[in-house]
């Protein structure tokens, strides 16, 4: 899939465009994605399901309100997903997906976010939380030399390492978040999904509250997320 790697990015200005409006998309439905992504469900499979959405909401003979987040069309996604029965992640199977200068840019914006971060954790006397972010850091700096050195480039193997830093990062915040920090994210994650609870598959719910929780917990460090869905 030509723009697999821009999924994020893609669903949310595809939302816009049927939504009329630009809307700055919430924490819920950044995680949403991040739950779509992760089930491995087509960029092109999301669309159908946002497009059968807003058919629905169009053929209502009442329309109180407009589709103000993209939860509206998580149903019809899944739906769309079924149907489409697929359930392999779908990289091109030749040649590589984005510009050899981005990734690149991308690795490098990473490590500084990192290394700065390592810094205040070093600041405020957590040593060894510093120590893994610099680790990861390095570990990065490596990934972006290579990229830079035009050496052959496997994107498979590139997003399991990014995957396996990106949980060790996430497990170092959530190790130094304050317990009470994480009640108010928990709480604030808790009022986003009631309205739509009852909406959503039970076995989905776990997924889009992890999304949520490390999105939040991200934001709050200022640091970003290392998949290259999000280059």
């Amino acid at each position: 899939m030509e723009n697999y790697f821009n999924y994020f990015t893609e669903i949310e200005e595809y939302f816009w465009k049927k939504r009329g409006t630009m809307l700055l998309l919430s924490t819920l439905d950044w995680a949403l994605i991040d739950s779509w992504k992760q089930a491995q469900v087509p960029m092109e499979v999301v669309l159908k399901g946002i497009d059968r959405s807003f058919e629905k909401f169009q053929s209502r003979r009442q329309k109180v309100r407009q589709v103000n987040s993209l939860a509206y069309c998580h149903q019809e996604v899944l739906t769309a997903a079924q149907e489409c029965e697929r359930s392999a992640l779908h990289h091109p199977s030749s040649g590589e997906p984005f510009p050899r200068d981005e990734l690149v840019k991308f690795l490098e914006n990473n490590v500084a976010a990192l290394e700065k971060a390592g810094q205040q954790f070093a600041a405020q006397g957590r040593s060894e939380s510093a120590a893994t972010l610099r680790s990861i850091a390095a570990s990065l700096g490596e990934m972006a030399a290579r990229a830079r050195a035009d050496d052959a480039l496997d994107v498979e193997e590139t997003e399991r390492r990014l995957g396996v830093l990106e949980d060790k990062l996430l497990s170092v915040l959530m190790q130094t978040t304050e317990e009470a920090e994480l009640v108010r994210v928990r709480a604030d994650m808790d009022r986003a999904l009631a309205p739509y609870r009852g909406k959503i598959a039970r076995d989905q719910l776990p997924q889009l509250e992890k999304q949520f929780l490390q999105r939040k917990l991200l934001e709050k460090a200022g640091l970003p997320r290392l998949s290259l869905f999000y280059l």
